[in-house]
């Protein structure tokens, strides 16, 4: 089925309007990795992330969620990705968090429209209690010469027996510019529950050999108000073959 961008239009800004003053995530950590739409073919990955968040009202001091991950493709246009989701504090050791499973869909051929578009769906249960989490969204990407503007949009439910249900959102925006393979600068800000967060971010790949490849990124983010954290940092490595 072709894939119509003006008639999608309407709704994605709707969808960014209701994420703009809607709030987010169960787990408080509102800065994270921000997804491209591209899938390559072929493709495995080994995953490690993490964001350290410290001065958050409400929240545990120095708080650090991490996620590993095996993830690869179906085709040229999914893929899959299973994480393992673990936290820590001051106030407790590292531990098991809960578990996610994400799928990823390019809906568009890079190049062929005025951006190039993808969509998500993540599953996330936490460890030893009943709470699920079900997270859809856009991905939304558009190249002006060496710069690149990436949007994700997400609207979040939650539900369980030891949680209230909630229905949720997060909004993360990024320009990047295409510096060189191994380093592109860039500037992006995260919103969602009793976070507002913008700062510098960088990423870039390595190449290893064929179809071998080191991406890494990392990110600084600062707190644009009271409720936010005062200082985000997000890292990540992604072992691609």
């Amino acid at each position: 089925m072709k894939f119509d961008v003006r008639s999608t239009l309407i709704p994605i800004f709707a969808l960014m309007a209701l994420l703009l003053n809607h709030p987010a995530h169960s787990d408080g950590v509102v800065v994270d990795k921000i997804y491209h739409p591209y899938i390559e073919a072929m493709e495995q990955e080994i995953e490690w992330r993490s964001v350290w968040q410290d001065q958050q009202p409400g929240q545990e001091n120095n708080r650090v969620l991490s996620r590993l991950a095996y993830g690869r493709s179906f085709g040229d246009r999914w893929f899959g990705e299973a994480y393992l989701v673990f936290a820590e504090s001051t106030e407790r050791s590292l531990e098991l968090e809960g578990y996610e499973l994400e799928v990823r869909h390019q809906l568009t051929e890079q190049g062929q429209y005025w951006a190039d578009w993808g969509v998500i769906m993540e599953l996330e249960k936490e460890d030893g209690a009943d709470i699920w989490e079900f997270s859809s969204g856009l991905i939304v990407e558009k190249e002006l010469g060496r710069w690149s503007a990436t949007a994700n949009a997400l609207v979040i439910q939650e539900w369980g027996s030891d949680i209230d249900d909630e229905l949720e959102s997060t909004l993360a925006l990024q320009t990047r510019y295409r510096f060189k393979p191994y380093l592109e600068p860039a500037l992006e800000f995260h919103s969602g529950q009793d976070t507002k967060a913008f700062g510098p971010a960088m990423q870039g790949n390595l190449r290893l050999g064929i179809r071998r490849n080191l991406h890494w990124e990392m990110g600084f983010l600062f707190g644009l108000d009271s409720e936010s954290p005062d200082t985000s940092i997000r890292a990540g490595l992604e072992y691609e073959f």
